[in-house]
């Protein structure tokens, strides 16, 4: 059997769903295609890989970014923080019900509104990708490109993301709902002052919650064959 050379190995590995159902196991089983000599050249073979990442960074930005992108998705819904939670369920008893949803809610709207920024941030990660580090991605988990980015580009977002939720949940009121939720449960008798670093709080879940939807989009890359190949692709994975 032919061997394989690595980055195109992990062409083949993390482009699978760029692919029809068992183009991925007839290459693997015949030692054919990429490594023929009539192969698109190692330049091709890494632009396919970036763009498969690509593909997987950009749908899960848009994912998180639409309208419920958080708030709608119950894995990285943004809840109340657990400093809050006693001050939530006090609140709750005595019919402020509404107030404490509308805070919930406010906090996902900021995510949202924050997460388009990262984009920009995977796409300079991705360009900064090496052979070793497809190596490395194709050597590890499921998720081993996901763990790339966060090395690249986690504390990247963070700082951009801070600025960011502090500004929308002002715009959506995120802040003022937290303010007058606190207000009315510091009005009840024999309770305890409560606070919190609410951006720090909203940014690190937002970007949590990014970074998960990356690794999911990365699972698909690497097990589903069903999305359509682009004209680079199909040069990669051409007969």
């Amino acid at each position: 059997m032919k061997k394989l050379s690595v980055g195109m190995l992990a062409v083949v590995f993390l482009v699978a769903p760029l692919v029809y159902a068992g183009m991925l196991d007839d290459l693997l089983k015949k030692g054919g295609g990429l490594s023929s000599q009539q192969g698109p050249d190692d330049s091709t073979v890494v632009s396919g890989l970036k763009e498969a990442l690509s593909i997987g960074t950009e749908k899960a930005v848009t994912n998180v970014s639409r309208l419920d992108g958080y708030f709608g998705n119950e894995i990285i819904k943004i809840l109340m923080p657990e400093k809050l939670q006693k001050v939530a369920n006090m609140l709750r008893k005595v019919g402020y019900q509404k107030e404490v949803d509308e805070f919930v809610l406010s906090m996902n709207r900021a995510a949202e509104k924050a997460a388009p920024n990262a984009a920009s941030f995977f796409v300079d990660a991705i360009k900064e990708m090496s052979f070793d580090d497809a190596r490395k991605i194709l050597n590890g988990g499921d998720t081993a490109a996901t763990e790339f980015f966060k090395q690249k580009a986690s504390d990247k977002i963070t700082n951009a993301f801070k600025p960011i939720v502090s500004s929308s949940m002002n715009e959506v009121g995120t802040t003022r709902k937290y303010k007058e939720m606190m207000e009315k449960y510091e009005s009840l008798p024999f309770v305890d002052k409560e606070s919190i670093d609410l951006d720090q709080y909203v940014t690190k879940k937002a970007t949590d919650g990014l970074f998960f939807m990356v690794g999911e989009e990365e699972k698909k890359i690497r097990t589903d064959p069903a999305a359509r190949v682009t004209d680079l692709l199909k040069s990669v994975f051409g007969k």
